[in-house]
């Protein structure tokens, strides 16, 4: 999404070779963030589809009933979430699509973000991987909830920049899920030759440290590049116009 203040709906002024080379600049990150989107969705989310407890590749504690029903919901509309946002963040899409922008927006919110993320408040209190987890996976719904709804409350009102920057946001916090598993694989790698002497030889404690580290970076790193990108933008953006009103 770009941080212009322009609204979404209206079809870009420049030039047609500029409007190609922009175009051809947004495919080389548009369309690798929806391949993998794709490939993300289509590991994670077919042993869910099963409805068997013993296909989860999270443990399900047989003390809380509730967990895998809600395990379920959040991993099936998060799926939609992560697909229809990597569409919604791209603006060729979004002023070429006007319409299927609205409708992919009702579903990312929907259909994505508000079932999983209350989902997920039921799921993070029992995560497998410590206190740590725990406090980092309920943290992250908050926000993504607190975000999609600041967004969605700035597009009702008719503020499209506004509602720009918080989509942006929440769909960083979307992309934590992915980013999570790289995060926890490189810290695994650090921490491993660590297991005898840091941890005394217990793997899984040194598996729920890397955890807890992973959660906590895939989505805070992903708000911090993302306030950055922002600020940038504004900075720009600034210069411009102070630029245009500069005598000749």
């Amino acid at each position: 999404m770009p941080t212009t203040v322009d609204n979404p709906l209206t079809p870009p002024t420049t030039s047609a070779p500029a409007g190609r080379r922009r175009v051809s600049r947004q495919l080389r990150w548009a369309v690798p963030l929806l391949l993998v989107a794709i490939a993300f969705v289509a590991y994670a989310l077919p042993p869910y589809l099963t409805l068997d407890p013993s296909q989860s590749r999270l443990p399900v504690p047989e003390a809380h009933p509730q967990y895998y029903p809600l395990l379920v919901a959040h991993i099936v509309f998060g799926s939609v979430a992560l697909l229809a946002g990597s569409f919604q963040v791209w603006p060729w899409f979004r002023r070429r699509y006007p319409v299927a922008h609205r409708w992919l927006g009702r579903a990312y919110l929907f259909g994505g973000v508000f079932p999983a993320g209350i989902a997920v408040l039921g799921v993070a209190p029992l995560s497998s991987t410590g206190f740590v987890s725990q406090v980092g996976n309920t943290m992250l719904a908050v926000l993504w909830l607190a975000t999609s709804v600041a967004g969605y409350r700035m597009a009702r009102q008719r503020r499209f920049a506004e509602h720009r920057r918080w989509m942006i946001r929440s769909f960083a916090l979307t992309l934590s899920i992915v980013l999570n598993r790289l995060w926890v694989v490189l810290f695994v790698v650090l921490l491993l030759p660590q297991v005898d002497t840091t941890y005394g030889g217990d793997q899984d404690a040194m598996i729920r440290a890397a955890a807890g580290a992973s959660v906590w970076l895939s989505w805070v790193v992903n708000l911090l590049v993302v306030q950055w990108w922002l600020e940038r933008g504004d900075s720009r953006a600034r210069a411009r116009r102070a630029g245009r009103r500069a005598p000749a």
